[in-house]
């Protein structure tokens, strides 16, 4: 049972609560919006707002037509297949999955607004403390919290630079969208690099995923994940132009690690160290992470607070994949949509004596029981979902309505509201067993031997020893990770990204599409902006 730590509610549950109204500060005069009670809520708690969300392409995961949607539905681990007068939707799925991407498909305008606003609601706290900086903070509590502001707004560059590469600079609400100038990738790298580590010493050396004053924030550990993380795809994200076959090796790309100068692999391996000092570790049982009550998890680093009662974040992943009986057999509604690719379950073993114990932990297969019963279709025949016979376009297949193998990973919160929406489950973003994969893939990729590394992910399912080859790893991430938003990142950089199957009539030789294009609206607002190349 989750249990509330009311000594907290003043600062921590305030701070999200009060964000359910997006513009809090709008009930109080600004004397006393900016005081030195309201000052903190009123500029950087209503920043974490916007983390998670309730709207279409709004927060970092949860919602639809975002980019969780980007970076899942355009890669191999998973897809949202036509299933005749459903999920058509004037081919924006067909088109995300075989990467005919345009500037004008609507979740890359979405999904470039919601990051941009995001980072113009940050400029704004920074300035506002600035403002009110003599009259009601310590020169502490001023450092202190526009390191937050900082901090968080480099993690809303860094999506920018993994999504859409070469983008505008905003560190100013005086700097227009309209005028802001562009920066080429690596430019942009070096300085979320650079600004991310200038930061560390004045963030919260503290868990986020933890109930607590720093429940849900950007804290020190947040900002040693995102490092490692840019250090591991440094290769790929100093690149300015992907398409013309040319970018640096990792083991040349040298980067700063708190005064010590390490290549790219050696700064990931510094980075993950970090966080396993710090005491984050493998939960023995893989599926506490995501269960309703997961605050108390080892392994979350970074997670969107959900309670039903307190916060507007809405969990949208389970009930869009799951049947309409299925949904109703646990008194809620459901999408039918979502679903594993047919290599996605056999990598997994499906089929086959070699199941990976993940599998059942992580899809809905076969036949589908709720309560020990088993859940029947309107014809009274059990419901069985079949994970090979899923294609993108099932109208008219005998399996149109029951293909896939569907999300399961999170506890289902039988007490959930909204159709199972508003849950208790915290939506995790980062968590330990990423960073230990991330530490044996550099391992590898500097010469070393990451087998410690990778085998400690699989014992803690019950899995065999495998050697710890960089196509290993990549099965491993897929299966350890899956439904949690990081297979696009890790195709592109494994160079798998623009030759998965799936896409037989694109021409994506050059790799363009591991960047997606700059949107239509953007462009025609900021007439200096260059299109990303091959669009």
């Amino acid at each position: 049972m989750k249990m509330k730590n009311y000594i907290y509610l003043t600062t921590a549950i305030l701070l999200l609560a009060s964000c359910l109204d997006e513009n809090p500060r709008d009930r109080l005069d600004e004397d006393k919006a900016f005081n030195s009670v309201n000052l903190y809520l009123n500029t950087i708690g209503s920043l974490y707002y916007y983390v998670g969300g309730h709207e279409d392409a709004q927060g970092l995961q949860g919602t639809a037509r975002g980019i969780y949607d980007i970076n899942t539905f355009t890669t191999d681990e998973a897809m949202l297949p036509t299933r005749g007068g459903d999920w058509y939707d004037g081919g924006l799925w067909q088109a995300l999955y075989t990467h005919h991407f345009t500037p004008g498909l609507s979740p890359f305008g979405d999904s470039w607004n919601y990051l941009y606003k995001v980072i113009v609601k940050c400029c704004q706290a920074i300035e506002i403390l600035e403002a009110y900086y003599e009259d009601n903070q310590t020169a502490t509590e001023y450092l202190e919290y526009v390191a937050e502001s900082r901090a968080l707004r480099a993690m809303y560059y860094y999506y920018l630079l993994d999504l859409f590469g070469n983008v505008p600079i905003v560190t100013s609400t005086d700097i227009s969208m309209e005028s802001a100038q562009q920066a080429t990738r690596s430019q942009l790298y070096n300085g979320i690099y650079e600004e991310l580590e200038s930061l560390l010493p004045l963030l919260a050396e503290a868990r986020s995923n933890q109930e607590g004053l720093y429940y849900g924030r950007m804290t020190r550990p947040v900002a040693w994940f995102l490092l490692a993380k840019l250090a591991l795809n440094a290769e790929v994200w100093t690149d300015n132009d992907p398409t013309d076959g040319v970018h640096a090796n990792g083991r040349d790309i040298m980067l700063d690690c708190e005064g010590t100068k390490l290549n790219a692999w050696e700064a990931c391996i510094y980075w993950c160290d970090k966080l396993k000092d710090f005491g984050y570790q493998l939960e023995k049982d893989y599926s506490l992470n995501f269960a309703v009550y997961n605050e108390e998890s080892k392994e979350n680093i970074f997670t969107i607070p959900m309670d039903k009662d307190l916060y507007a974040n809405t969990f949208k992943n389970l009930f869009r994949s799951r049947h309409y009986n299925h949904g109703a057999a646990l008194g809620m509604d459901a999408e039918n949509g979502t679903c594993a690719t047919v290599s996605t379950v056999l990598t997994y073993g499906y089929g086959t004596d070699h199941l990976d114990n993940r599998y059942r932990l992580n899809f809905y297969s076969d036949t589908v029981y709720v309560d020990n019963k088993i859940v029947t279709l309107d014809n009274g025949q059990p419901l069985v979902y079949s994970p090979l016979e899923v294609t993108l376009d099932l109208t008219g297949s005998p399996y149109e309505k029951t293909a896939g193998a569907r999300m399961s990973k999170y506890e289902i919160d039988r007490t959930a509201y909204s159709d199972g929406l508003l849950q208790d489950n915290d939506i995790v973003l980062f968590r330990y067993a990423d960073v230990v994969l991330m530490k044996a893939e550099a391992k590898v990729r500097n010469g070393q031997d990451g087998d410690v590394e990778l085998n400690a992910v699989r014992s803690r399912v019950g899995m065999d020893h495998r050697a710890a080859t960089l196509d290993n790893i990549l099965d491993e991430r897929l299966m350890e990770l899956a439904w949690e938003g990081w297979r696009r990142q890790d195709l592109i950089r494994f160079g798998r990204y623009h030759t998965i199957a799936g896409n037989p009539n694109v021409d994506e030789s050059d790799a363009h599409t591991t960047l997606f294009p700059i949107p239509g609206r953007a462009l025609t607002l900021n007439t200096s902006l260059r299109q990303n190349p091959g669009y």
